[in-house]
């Protein structure tokens, strides 16, 4: 899809609703200095992509440990993986949520903030009744209570997405996304590693009680804010909920470039994708213990994440989505040969002893750095670790850049009158390439080996970087 023209302003060009594309990828930023980063709708972005992160991660981290902690066989855990299925699926039923507005008894919180209070309310209570089920006695009962997490918590990722898009302005969408994506991240310290921590100390209906207590900043917060402006009419009925939101969508600019823009939402992180999904398997492979792996990749990667998310929103600031979504998908391209070079990095080849020597360089200079101030240090480091840790961190780093650019794109596509439904179509469309890596990965790997496997990766990457050409052709900016 090509940009559109120039609007008058970009507040213009995102609130009309006949525009043929609701956002200037390389729109400029409206409000000068510090309040282009520091603002209000900025803090909004950190609570409600806390709230959004917290009920995944719960599935992921916690229950996991939980059902495995109390004798669940590794089968079945492996089973409960298929509950996550509502964040597939979850445009399905966004239609209702664009058509429907929430209503309370003497309160009329709109549209997007009744359905992001409704559904947090359902999440939190969803959490906090799996502590008092016995896995043991109702593993069936867990399952029901664990998948309507999943649904509640996919509902309210539709809510939450519909909020963001029509609350950040055109020049606020990279940076509050990218915003959102990292507050995202970092709610998996709550389940991940709090919960863990208690679930030693507490038992576990105590432990799930206070990890909903979390979804509590994420209610307040819809309580406080206000609800969007409306964008044009919302749907009068459920025919025009389902049909219009994709009837706007290939009728915008035609059926042509409506296939553009879902061939690249499906293939621009195709590559890093595949790259990523064996990442732990490969590191075992090559002879990295798991310790190392614990300590040295998943820590580097946690940071370098959140680091590449914010460098990514700032940077989206000043050189528009467009022109980020070029160089970021270039990075990340080269940091999946980095998984190229890991493979074929023997012990005794020449690359480690470099790596050797600049170690050594740089802890005879934090030695003598600390010896100037009485102190007695010196940095030790094994070349190998040096290398997963810079590999696995550039990666995680780029991922970071890329997610920004990425999901500020998606937000842009999509008209404001249908919100909801776009963004959740878009956005499990975007999800399908990891499937589909989690599936085929393994058989590639076992048929090529790793070092080809990366260069496959790499490659599958060139045809979502092409698409730009006509997503968002890069243009000297004024």
């Amino acid at each position: 899809m090509q940009n559109p023209p120039q609007e008058a302003s970009s507040e213009t060009s995102r609130t009309s609703p006949t525009s043929s594309v609701p956002h200037d990828l390389d729109a400029h930023v409206d409000h000068p200095g510090w309040r282009a980063y520091l603002n209000t709708h900025m803090l909004i972005c950190v609570f409600l992509g806390f709230t959004s992160g917290l009920p995944l991660f719960t599935l992921v981290y916690l229950v996991q440990a939980w059902l495995r902690s109390e004798g669940v066989n590794l089968k079945e855990i492996g089973l409960f993986a298929l509950i996550q299925f509502p964040y597939t699926w979850k445009f399905v039923w966004a239609p209702l949520m664009d058509r429907y507005v929430p209503r309370m008894p003497g309160w009329r919180p709109g549209r997007r903030r009744g359905w992001m209070l409704v559904t947090q309310i359902l999440v939190a209570g969803a959490i906090a009744t799996l502590g008092f089920v016995s896995p043991k006695e109702s593993i069936w009962t867990v399952a029901a209570l664990t998948a309507l997490v999943a649904f509640f918590g996919a509902s309210q990722d539709i809510a939450i997405d519909a909020y963001r898009r029509e609350l950040l302005k055109d020049t606020e969408q990279g940076l509050g996304n990218a915003v959102h994506v990292n507050a995202y991240k970092i709610a998996a310290l709550v389940p991940g590693s709090l919960a863990l921590i208690l679930s030693d100390h507490l038992p576990w209906s105590t432990v799930f009680v206070v990890t909903a207590v979390f979804m509590i900043p994420g209610m307040l917060m819809s309580l406080v804010v206000s609800e969007p402006e409306v964008h044009g009419a919302p749907p009068k009925n459920l025919r025009e909920a389902i049909v219009q939101p994709f009837a706007e969508f290939v009728h915008r600019d035609g059926w042509a470039a409506a296939l553009f823009v879902l061939a690249f939402i499906f293939l621009y992180k195709l590559g890093d994708t595949m790259a990523t999904t064996l990442s732990t398997s490969f590191f075992l492979d090559i002879g990295y213990s798991r310790t190392e792996i614990g300590v040295i990749a998943k820590m580097t990667a946690f940071g370098a994440s959140l680091a590449g998310g914010i460098i990514g929103g700032v940077a989206l600031v000043k050189i528009g989505i467009g022109r980020g979504l070029w160089i970021f998908g270039f990075l990340q391209m080269v940091s999946t040969l980095g998984f190229a070079w890991l493979a074929q990095l023997a012990p005794g080849s020449p690359t480690l002893a470099l790596i050797y020597d600049a170690i050594v360089s740089v802890s005879h200079g934090v030695a003598q750095l600390a010896s100037a101030v009485g102190l007695h240090a010196q940095l030790t480091l094994d070349p190998r670790a040096a290398a997963l840790a810079l590999v696995y961190g550039l990666e995680t780093f780029a991922t970071g850049l890329t997610l920004a650019a990425f999901t500020a794109y998606i937000a842009s596509t999509t008209d404001p009158r249908y919100t909801a439904t776009q963004f959740a179509l878009f956005t499990s469309l975007a999800s399908v390439p990891r499937t589909l890596a989690s599936a085929a990965s393994g058989y590639v790997v076992a048929k090529i080996g790793w070092f080809d496997y990366f260069i496959v990766c790499t490659v599958l990457a060139v045809p979502g970087m092409l698409l730009l050409i006509r997503i968002a052709p890069w243009r000297i900016r004024k």
